[in-house]
């Protein structure tokens, strides 16, 4: 008589297969694929940076107040045109009316947004900044998108199809944005760079000789992410993700590590002369670099 099979839980990226010891399989081919969120960055020591996009709420004051001092230069240019060259034709004034909304709210902010970079009046106000998709500075290409699209979204409608975009867009970007590749982020978000992770005693002789393959950047924020996280996890998750995480390491070093080294352990000695490796390589390629400058 047969027994009902129990339902298999859902397949995790570089997890051991059930029943699988883990010494054993630790040469066991794995993937990783996730690990990196869409608005992290990833450094050399494999650290995500995320830059967090402005919330709506920043963002429409922040557009408030560009387009509040975008009229009110624009009644400036208006009134000073009329004091400094009152007494002139009809086509030269046609041709200045025609000019001053586009210096004072295409040409100025994008000299703004270029020289700052990306920062508008409202973004020095509340701590914004644009950047690319990429998280890269903005130049004066993106700049003057945004800002000829602004001119319309902004002030032709009365900043109605920005918000729109905005709350429909995952990075909350409005129509100018989406075409110049750019999004806002909260530039007084401080990035904090975890401590490196110390080499455990017990395996320093075996993560020096051992052969290390470069690791994935998502599996070696995976890494990094749980070691500097470990503290606040509770036992048996914390073991259950070490174990997981080793299993997804295995097929980028050898040999396997010493029998009943702890998997926290290992993942920490990988990480660690990861580090020295780079450190290493780094200090060699500058030091090459200024002898062929010499």
């Amino acid at each position: 008589m047969s027994h009902p099979v129990p339902p298999r839980p859902p397949a995790v990226p570089g997890a051991p297969v059930a029943g699988r010891p883990g010494p054993v399989a630790w040469g066991a081919g794995a993937t990783t694929t996730v690990g990196v969120g869409r608005d992290d960055l990833v450094s050399g020591e494999a650290v995500a940076l995320a830059l967090p996009p402005a919330n709506l709420g920043y963002r429409i004051l922040s557009g408030i107040i560009d387009v509040l001092l975008g009229f009110g230069l624009w009644l400036f240019l208006w009134w000073l045109s009329f004091k400094v060259a009152g007494e002139v034709s009809e086509a030269w004034r046609g041709t200045i009316n025609t000019l001053i909304p586009i210096v004072a709210v295409v040409a100025l902010p994008t000299l703004l947004e270029t020289l700052t970079p990306g920062k508008s009046v409202g973004h020095l106000a509340l701590g914004l900044r644009t950047v690319r998709d990429d998280a890269g500075p903005t130049g004066f290409r993106h700049s003057l998108t945004r800002a000829l699209i602004g001119f319309v979204e902004l002030y032709a409608c009365l900043g109605l199809p920005a918000l729109i975009s905005a709350a429909i867009s995952r990075r909350n970007k409005r129509l100018g944005d989406l075409l110049a590749g750019t999004y806002v982020i909260r530039d007084r978000h401080r990035l904090v760079d975890p401590a490196p992770i110390d080499m455990p005693p017990g395996l320093t002789s075996w993560a020096v000789s051992a052969d290390m393959a470069a690791l994935p950047d998502p599996l070696a924020v995976i890494i990094r992410q749980f070691l500097n996280g470990r503290h606040g996890m509770k036992p048996e998750p914390r073991a259950h993700a070490a174990r997981r995480i080793v299993f997804g390491v295995a097929p980028f070093v050898a040999p396997a590590p010493p029998a009943g080294a702890p998997f926290e352990d290992v993942l920490s000695a990988i990480m660690a002369e990861r580090r020295r490796r780079d450190t290493e390589r780094l200090a060699r390629e500058a030091t090459l670099r200024e002898r062929l400058l010499r």
